[in-house]
This record gives C-alpha cells, sequence and structure tokens, in this order.
C-alpha cells in the first residue's frame, strides 16, 4: 500500500468507504423492509386467526365432517395471500387443513411443525414440508370448540420482493461505486494537482535553481493557497540563506586574502632586513641603524594590524563585554576631535556646530566607554584628513536628534560613488587603492572598528556622501536615561 500513490490511496480508501456505506444502507432497508413485510403480515394472520378461534364448530369453515363452503374458502384466503388454516385437536393432531385451491398441498407445513408454533398470537416462521419456501405462523386457542386454529401465509412474496431489492441495491450499488469512483480519480487527479505544481518547484530546487517559486494554485484563505504561501516564504528564506551564506565565503576569502598580503609586506621587509645583515651588506653604523628602524617601523605596523583584528574579533563574539560603560557627554569627544583636525592640519577650517550644521553645538549625554567612542571618533578624523586635500574644510556637529545622541564629521572633499559607499565599512577595504598608506599602518579596518564600536553601544556609524560633494559620517547612540539605574 506504501508503494501507492496518494491518489490511488485516497481513492482506495474512499471507494472502500463507500461500498461499505452503500453495503449497510442496503442491509438496513433491506432489513426494514423485511420488518415491515413480517409486521404487515403478522397483524392479517393475529385479525384471521382471532376471528377463527371464535367461530362456532358448524360454521362457515367447519371442523367438523360437514364440507367447508369452497365459494367462501379461496375468496377469503386470497385476501390475506392465500394461507393456510390448520385446525388441532387437544392433543396436537391435525384434524382439517384448508388452503386455498392455488397453493400445493406439498408446499404447506408438516403437523409437526404446526405443533411447535406458541399459543397466544407470538408469530412463527415455519419450512416447508417441500422446502421450497417459509411460512409464517400464529395460533390461538378456539373458544366455540376444544383446539387450536393455526393461521399460515406464505412468505414467499415477502421473500421475492425482499431479494429483488437487494439485487437491485446490490446493481445500483455497484453502478453507483463505478461512477463515484471514476469521478473521483479525475476530481482527485484535480484537487492533487496542485501538489504536483509543489512537487515540481521542489525538484527544480532540488537541481539548483533557487529561484524557483510555486504558482498561485488556489485563493489565499484555502489549505492549498496557505501550503503555497508558506513554502514560497520558506524558499524565499531559504534562497536568502544560501545568497548570505556565499557572500559569507566571498567575504572570508576576500578577508583571507586581504589579511596575507596585509602582514606579507611588512614580513618581507623584515626578513629583507634580516637577510641583507646576516649576509654582511650592512658594515657601518648606519645601515644598521636604518635597518632597525625599518623592522622597528614593520612591527609596529604588524602590531597595529593584529590589536585590530583581535579588537574586530571580539566585538564580534561578545561586544558588550568589551565595554567599560559610564555618563559620557559626545561634545567632549567633538571638542578635542576640533583641536585634534587643527593639530594635524592646522590650514584646514574647522567647525563646531550641532547636527546637521545647524545652531551651536548642543549637549549629547550618553552611557558609553569614552575610550572606545574616543577610538571611533580618531578613526573618522584620520579618514577626512587622509582622504581630503590639505586645507579642505570639515565641521564637526554634535547634539541630540530624534531621540539620539550624534556626532558628525562631515567633509567638503571630493566625496564617494555609490559602490563605494556601499563597501566603505568593510574589513580591508580603501576607495583609494593608489594612495600611499600615511605611516604605513593604514590597512583599510578603521571603518569597520568605528562602526563595530557603534553598533556595540546599541547604534550606528552612518554615511552621507555623493561624488564630488564631500562626505558625512555621522556616530548615532541611544540617549542617556538619567532616570535610569
Amino acid at each position: 500500500m506504501s508503494r501507492l500513490s496518494l491518489r490511488t490511496r485516497l481513492l482506495l480508501l474512499t471507494a472502500t468507504l463507500l461500498l461499505a456505506g452503500l453495503g449497510l444502507a442496503g442491509a438496513v432497508v433491506s432489513d426494514q423492509l423485511e420488518r415491515y413485510q413480517l409486521g404487515r403480515i403478522d397483524a392479517q394472520l393475529r385479525s384471521l386467526g382471532e376471528i377463527l378461534s371464535r367461530m362456532p364448530a358448524n360454521g362457515p369453515l367447519a371442523v367438523g365432517d360437514t364440507a367447508p363452503r369452497l365459494d367462501l374458502l379461496d375468496p377469503a384466503l386470497s385476501v390475506i395471500g392465500a394461507p393456510y388454516l390448520a385446525y388441532l385437536d387437544t392433543n396436537g393432531e391435525l384434524v382439517r387443513g384448508l388452503h386455498s385451491g392455488r397453493q400445493d398441498g406439498a408446499g404447506l407445513p408438516t403437523a409437526t411443525d404446526l405443533r411447535t408454533v406458541p399459543v397466544g398470537g407470538a408469530s412463527a416462521v415455519l419450512p416447508a414440508a417441500d422446502g421450497s419456501g417459509r411460512w409464517r405462523a400464529t395460533a390461538r386457542s378456539a373458544t366455540g370448540w376444544e383446539g387450536t386454529v393455526v393461521v399460515a401465509a406464505s412468505l414467499a412474496e415477502a421473500d421475492a420482493t425482499t431479494a429483488r431489492l437487494r439485487s437491485a441495491s446490490l446493481v445500483s450499488g455497484a453502478v453507483l461505486l463505478l461512477l463515484l469512483t471514476a469521478a473521483g480519480w479525475f476530481a482527485l487527479g484535480r484537487g492533487l494537482r496542485p501538489l504536483r505544481r509543489i512537487e515540481q518547484t521542489a525538484a527544480a530546487i532540488a537541481d539548483g535553481d533557487l529561484t524557483s517559486r510555486v504558482p498561485v494554485l488556489a485563493a489565499p484563505a484555502t489549505e492549498v493557497g496557505r501550503l503555497a504561501a508558506s513554502l514560497n516564504t520558506m524558499l524565499g528564506q531559504l534562497e536568502q540563506a544560501f545568497a548570505d551564506r556565499t557572500a559569507s565565503e566571498t567575504r572570508m576569502r576576500t578577508f583571507l586574502s586581504d589579511v596575507s598580503h596585509e602582514l606579507r609586506t611588512p614580513l618581507f621587509g623584515i626578513k629583507g632586513s634580516t637577510d641583507l645583515y646576516r649576509m654582511g651588506a650592512m658594515p657601518d653604523r648606519a645601515d644598521v641603524d636604518e635597518a632597525m628602524f625599518r623592522i622597528g617601523r614593520e612591527a609596529t605596523r604588524l602590531t597595529g594590524l593584529t590589536e585590530d583584528l583581535l579588537l574586530l574579533a571580539k566585538l564580534d563574539e561578545a561586544p558588550a563585554t568589551q565595554l567599560d560603560r559610564e555618563p559620557t557627554d559626545l561634545r567632549t569627544l567633538a571638542n578635542d576631535a576640533r583641536h585634534d583636525l587643527l593639530a594635524l592640519d592646522p590650514s584646514r577650517p574647522v567647525e563646531l556646530t550641532g547636527p546637521g550644521g545647524s545652531g551651536p553645538p548642543g549637549p549629547a549625554p550618553v552611557h558609553a566607554d569614552e575610550d572606545a567612542l574616543r577610538q571611533v571618533v580618531t578613526n573618522l578624523i584620520g579618514n577626512a584628513a587622509t582622504y581630503t586635500p590639505p586645507g579642505t574644510p570639515v565641521r564637526v556637529g554634535v547634539g541630540t536628534t530624534g531621540g539620539r545622541a550624534v556626532l558628525e564629521v562631515a567633509d567638503r572633499g571630493p566625496g564617494l560613488a555609490a559602490h563605494q559607499a556601499a563597501r566603505v565599512f568593510d574589513r580591508f577595504y580603501r576607495a583609494d587603492h593608489s594612495r600611499h598608506r600615511s605611516g604605513g599602518t593604514n590597512a583599510g579596518l578603521g571603518l569597520a572598528i568605528a562602526r563595530a564600536i557603534g553598533r556595540a553601544h546599541d547604534g550606528d556609524v552612518e554615511l552621507e556622501t555623493e561624488l564630488g560633494k564631500g562626505a558625512c559620517f555621522r556616530l548615532v547612540l541611544p540617549v542617556l536615561d538619567r532616570g535610569a539605574p
């Protein structure tokens, strides 16, 4: 059974239930018909038996030697279906049996069977002497003479009617079963068509086509409609999950490649200096000092890169545990950032304003790790100083807007294209690959670290930029709730 298709199993189950229902209905109907016919015959037999039991011995159907009046016997017996009248004496011996002229005497009940009929009106079924049929009989004690009157009627017509009903029920049930089975086969095929479409979609996805979706097969309120909608939602999530995994693997490969490249450059410098020293290519003290200076510079670069990577790993794994929070005002960091920019480039105009450049700087209380936020601000102003021409104006804005504390660093430099802005927070990404690294330590991790620290504070670092119109990096954090414990 488990090897059969769902359509076949459903059809077999339905046909079995239908067959059982038709059989039960036919049995109930034939049983009720048989009960009705027996009840009608019993009523007639009891009425006739009641009448005959009160007739005198010399009545129309006399018990004595007088011959019965046949002109009255046949019509009277034919009214109730040609019954058989039997008179038994007190010893149970058959005194006289009367039956219609249409009834064959060989098909009557025997005297022995007649004596088994209970006296008092209860009915009994007796076999015919020749086994040709059945008889229904009742017995009454006679009041006009001593003995018993037994009235019996043949059940041949009733049995034939019941047999015809059963035959008709069987034939009609078989025809109905065939018709309904054929109709059910096509109906199930049409009803299961959506499942076949779902199966085809699943097969297409299994072959690698993650864009396949289940078509709209039914109204959304139906079971099939809800199933299709749920499957499409699940398939969309699966496609997104595979896309995210592919993107993550791509980023990981790029990350490993970038790390390898960033580590290889200083290591090659250190190894080259040491190889020259071992080969005796540095006979003068000045050469040795120059080599040690290069080794120290590359070691500093390696140390900074390693610390940045370690910080990013810690922020990825458990960002909250890396913070030592306390009440802080971003205005302090903004003012220090202004002085740092002026120290880096005294010719650069630096303006301290409110958010968006409107009004004076405002308070921006936050509950944060001040050292971590200083690293964010240092990365932002360092980015502005590095990627804008000397003397380019910079604005530092601070305050609250929309229930959030904001510190922004905006410049009027060349800005970034849309594809550059989309990747500017990626690790090891540098918008200008041709620019020489300041001090040899710019590995493209500053903005990635800034965003990681911002998100660890339940905030973020955002970017608004347009090519040729400068860039605005914005640190957004939750405002400190003074009433919170």
